[in-house]
This record gives structure tokens, C-alpha cells and sequence, in this order.
């Protein structure tokens, strides 16, 4: 009597596990973002010496602008490719 009665409740609970069938659960998971960062350009205000004139440290400084302009730009497209949403396959 036990027998049959442990050999019913297996037989229920692998009936219940077989009646739902298997879903695909789509979940987001966290991707390693492998990125290189850009090198940091030297400015060229930094290597000018002290008590230099007014023109070349002007110069310098316009140079400095183009640089970290150029910069910024590998920074945004850099931190573009980690922040980007991975495309659905």
C-alpha cells in the first residue's frame, strides 16, 4: 500500500514537471566592455618654458585646443562602444 502510494506521488510530480514546457527567458547580461583607451596626446602648453612671449604661448594654447578637441572625440567614441546596446541575434 505505501508502495503504490509513494509510486502515485512520484509518478504526479514527474507529470507535473513534464506539463509545463521549457520557455526561453530573455534577460539581459552585463558584457565586459573592451574598449582601448586613447593615449593622452602631450599638450603643448605643458613643455613651454616659464616667461615665454605672449604670441607662442597663444599658439600653444590654439594647438592645446585642436588636441583636446581631437581627444574628447576618441573619449565619447570610446565610451560610445560601451555604453551601446548589444544587438539582438
Amino acid at each position: 500500500m505505501i508502495r503504490s502510494a509513494s509510486l502515485c506521488t512520484l509518478a504526479a510530480l514527474l507529470a507535473g514537471c513534464a506539463a509545463q514546457p521549457a520557455g526561453r527567458v530573455k534577460m539581459p547580461v552585463p558584457v565586459e566592455c573592451r574598449v582601448r583607451i586613447p593615449e593622452r596626446p602631450s599638450m603643448p602648453t605643458e613643455a613651454l618654458r616659464l616667461g615665454v612671449d605672449v604670441d607662442r604661448w597663444v599658439a600653444a594654447a590654439q594647438a592645446e585646443l585642436l588636441l583636446r578637441d581631437g581627444y574628447e572625440a576618441e573619449l565619447v567614441a570610446a565610451l560610445g562602444e560601451c555604453t551601446e546596446p548589444v544587438a539582438a541575434r
